[in-house]
């Protein structure tokens, strides 16, 4: 398929680009003259192969361990080959704070670089642009319109509280910057963004100026960049939705771009959501009141009739009895199940939402308007799109994914419908690796610390080539490694046990050092059990104890246990990566359990499924390498700067005891490490 692609620009001659990189990174070169940074051998071994790879148009896993400084490694090169070439330099990335340390500090320090520069000043003038879902945005078409709606005394699409919302939004719009949600506090009501937002055919080059429209502007910004920042999430959303280039123009989201994916150990799981179904009882009763509800209007109120209105009624009924039918009958005992076969429930929804969607055609046809023309047909394609994943669902259309129904919400009364790849790679191979450019993937682990084959793999990057950088840090002189031995196995019926130790080895490990203490758990349920046990003596301790689940967003926790200096964070998932408090602020991170995955989940049950049938090994294959990753990404919690110190405490056994324990160890940044148990802990830590 590459030779397919059409290739338009090209520097002005092979191999200037890795001359040029070598000059600026190699040892006295302008990244030490002109910015006073110091030379890593690493961080120049990897700006030169990433130099190559986007020279070549060729694919790149590169493992950079940390410190390596693997941002200005790809945004050096990144940004010279796009203004050279007049080609689009996409950066995508999964943490926020990754992507305001791009932005606020990476991105000067180039410009820095090139303005300073001996013969680099040709490239101080590139432009940047961020990539935000166009629903982020305020539409201020959208905006008079839903204005004019409020203040007709023949509409209720506004009533009470929402009106005073939307003029709210009319005041702040006047004096916004970018005109983002992220903006306003307090957040707006649901159904009055809904009405504002650019997520719409009415917010158009056609309908909106971009002098005045946020989203048009940002757009106009966004294809004038020579750099585009976006994230993971909205990335694989918008190859989902069919951005990417069509016919022989290659990019992977925009015509003629190259791209570098950093934080890319996310990117399997990331890529898995958004390549499968994912329809909610929540969504479907939310996408039918925008079109009429009985007690608040919606557009149907002005522009369809009683029998349109009452085609909206039925569509609502049906699927709150399609939902709680699907609650009631499969999710009463557990929050999950996986679905196996087709026709597993009758598919009363299909038909009523159908019968919606006739109806909005033909008003449609009938309305000489055209901005609510381009409005109804947007909820058109939206209660089309969720019959035709409904239908697909039911009917288990995919063969290849794995179906599951779950329930969720504050209360427990969302249902819904989910679908994912059973091997995400074909999908990844199709996306990132055959667009005809060069895609680079980089993280601090990609490997289970020797080897990249099954990140590789996992991504469908065979044709890629893999470089591994480790850390430049003196992990030997700055970091404590140690293990417990006597730690109960985590076997079924020992949970009581197993949460007592967890309890009194945290509360001992932490009142061994004078900084924060960040406890990473696999399960929140262990969590919460172990804070119930621990709360007091912390409090008696005077140590601030901050955990996940509280309702604190995960950025203000760490940012609370970063000013507290000698606090306690306990953390699951989110936790054992992105998490960066350099300082004593950060001075021991303990491990609860090796970070296996829940293996009865359907995604992990049916792709263990799928690797037994090819004769594979789903432990060995799978739960080893992924965990093993993971694990990784944990306790590089630990050191972030050169000057960082402390303590790695591991209170599972099973890597001295089980026969994969072995890679763990490997995987640890120092060979040598100390047993302990609780009759002799007080020696070995003195």
């Amino acid at each position: 398929m590459i030779g397919l692609i059409e290739q338009t620009g090209s520097p002005r001659n092979a191999g200037y680009l890795v001359a040029l990189v070598e000059t600026i990174f190699k040892e006295g070169g302008q990244l030490q003259t002109v910015l006073g940074l110091s030379h890593r051998p690493q961080q120049a071994a990897m700006a030169l192969s990433v130099a190559s790879a986007l020279e070549n148009d060729r694919p790149l896993l590169f493992e950079a361990g940390t410190g390596v400084g693997k941002s200005l490694a790809y945004l050096i090169p990144g940004l010279i080959h796009a203004m050279e070439t007049e080609r689009p330099f996409i950066v995508s990335s999964h943490t926020i704070s990754l992507q305001e340390q791009i932005r606020n500090k990476d991105l000067k320090l180039c410009e820095q670089l090139f303005q300073k520069g001996p013969g680099l000043q040709r490239y101080a003038h590139f432009k940047t642009a961020l990539m935000v879902g166009r629903g982020n945005y305020c539409c201020t078409t959208r905006l008079q319109n839903a204005l004019k709606d409020a203040q007709s005394s023949q509409t209720e699409i506004f009533p009470g509280d929402e009106k005073k919302d939307l003029l709210r939004l009319a005041k702040w719009s006047a004096t916004s910057g970018e005109g983002t949600l992220q903006e306003l506090s307090p957040a707006p009501l649901p159904d009055v963004w809904d009405a504002v937002n650019a997520d719409s055919s009415t917010c158009s080059r056609k309908n909106c100026d971009s002098s005045v429209c946020f989203y048009q502007r940002a757009r106009k910004q966004l294809m004038s960049a020579n750099c585009v920042i976006v994230n993971h999430s909205l990335l694989f959303s918008l190859i989902n939705a069919g951005m990417p280039p069509e016919g022989n123009t290659r990019g992977v989201l925009l015509a003629d771009d190259f791209v570098v994916l950093d934080e890319a150990h996310r990117i399997p799981a990331i890529a898995t959501d958004h390549f499968g179904v994912h329809v909610s009882s929540y969504a479907v009763d939310r996408a039918l009141k925008r079109l009429f509800n009985p007690r608040k209007g919606g557009i149907l109120r002005k522009h369809g009739s009683n029998w349109d209105q009452m085609a909206v009624d039925q569509a609502l009924a049906a699927s709150g009895e399609f939902f709680s039918y699907l609650c009631d009958t499969f999710l009463q005992k557990k929050p999950i199940l996986r679905i196996y076969e087709g026709g597993f429930c009758e598919n009363i929804l299909s038909g009523p939402l159908k019968e919606v969607a006739e109806r909005l055609g033909e008003i449609i046809q009938k309305n000489d308007n055209e901005t609510v023309q381009d409005e109804l047909r947007d909820h058109r394609r939206r209660i089309l799109g969720y019959r035709d994943a409904i239908s697909g669902f039911v009917n288990y259309a995919e063969s290849d994914h794995v179906q599951w129904i779950e329930r969720g919400g504050k209360k427990g009364q969302i249902v819904t419908l989910r679908s994912a790849p059973l091997d995400v790679a074909p999908y990844l191979r199709e996306a990132i690796f055959s667009r005809g450019t060069s895609a680079v993937l980089t993280s601090a682990t990609l490997s289970d610390g020797q080897r990249l084959d099954s990140f590789q793999k996992k991504v469908g990057g065979e044709a890629a080539d893999t470089e591994i950088e480790y850390s430049p840090f003196n992990y030997k002189e700055n970091c404590r490694i140690y293990l417990a031995t006597d730690a109960p196995l985590p076997e079924p019926g020992q949970g009581r046990l197993d949460l007592d130790y967890l309890a009194n080895m945290i509360c001992w490990s932490s009142r061994r050092v004078e900084g924060g203490s960040l406890v990473l758990f696999t399960s929140h349920f262990d969590l919460r059990q172990v804070r119930e046990r621990c709360e007091a003596f912390f409090r008696k301790l005077g140590r601030p104890l901050f955990c996940q689940g509280h309702g604190q967003a995960r950025s203000e926790l760490t940012r609370q246990f970063a000013e507290a200096g000698n606090g306690v964070l306990f953390g699951t998932d989110s936790f054992w990566t992105g998490v960066d408090v350099p300082g004593p602020a950060l001075s021991q991170v303990i491990i609860t359990r090796l970070p296996f995955e829940n293996p009865s989940h359907p995604v992990s049950e049916a792709r263990a499924e799928y690797v037994r049938e090819r004769g594979g090994n789903p432990f060995a294959d799978i739960a080893v390498p992924d965990a093993l990753v993971k694990f990784r990404q944990g306790i590089g919690r630990l050191i972030r700067r050169h000057e960082d110190q402390g303590n790695i405490v591991i209170l599972d056994s099973r890597l001295l005891t089980k026969p994969y324990g072995g890679r763990f160890l490997e995987a640890l940044p120092i060979r040598d490490y100390c047993r302990f148990n609780r009759h002799n802990r007080e020696s070995v830590f003195s």
